[in-house]
């Protein structure tokens, strides 16, 4: 029997369902680097659905079982994930990488996505970056900055701009899904104490070969600052 699915809460719905006391995805033992992911990922978007539901290996599918039964699904239809359901994927996840610190340690996001999407399920990679006329494939993108003076409550869009500056990277191609990981330190130091969610991201600037607006005529500009 086909389990069931559940879609991804929108507007008014998703306020209702995810909003109060006891909502989310329930932490334990460091789990909050891939409680955040999770949430971010499947919560209100289905843009990565194909990972719940895509054919794989038999070998694979217990993966995908907890990942859509025990996690997405349960996280849509009551807005709550026990800690348990997120140990047994990060039980499986150990396994599967051969790294026992997984059920215990706090790991970096992409550590997490590059296992479960490449090693796992086999996706192909998101996003194709070039910088210095190389290219490289990966799954997400993460921001890294210089400490910046005039950017105190910053929005995604300036963060993501800024850091593709820096780094000299443009996008080879419009990604069918942008995974961002935002500036994260430690409980010492942070560097912005709040970002501002661009809910929706320009990426005319971002891409690589991509005709773009003069900033003082208007007209096609052919030079880049």
């Amino acid at each position: 029997q086909a389990p069931e699915s559940f879609p991804p809460l929108r507007d008014e719905a998703a306020v209702r369902v995810l909003r109060g006391p006891m909502k989310g995805i329930q932490g334990h033992c460091n789990s909050c680097y891939m409680d955040a992911a999770l949430f971010s990922l499947f919560s209100c978007t289905s843009v990565l659905d194909s990972m719940l539901f895509l054919p794989f290996p038999p070998c694979d599918r217990d993966v995908q079982g907890i990942l859509r039964d025990e996690i997405v699904n349960p996280l849509r239809r009551t807005g709550f994930v026990r800690a348990s359901s997120v140990m047994r994927l990060r039980e499986r996840l150990t396994d599967k990488g051969r790294c026992s610190s997984f059920t215990s340690a706090e790991k970096d996001p992409e550590e997490f996505l590059n296992l479960i999407m490449q090693q796992i399920l086999g996706m192909e990679p998101l996003l194709r970056l070039q910088s210095g006329g190389r290219e490289q494939d990966c799954y997400c993108y993460q921001v890294f900055l210089d400490k910046q003076e005039d950017l105190v409550v910053p929005t995604v869009q300036q963060l993501v701009e800024r850091s593709f500056l820096s780094s000299g990277l443009k996008l080879v191609e419009i990604p069918s899904c942008f995974i961002i990981q935002m500036p994260r330190f430690g409980k010492e130091y942070k560097m912005f104490s709040k970002i501002i969610p661009s809910l929706e991201l320009d990426i005319t600037d971002l891409l690589l070969d991509n005709p773009r607006e003069c900033c003082l005529c208007g007209d096609v500009a052919t030079l880049e600052c």
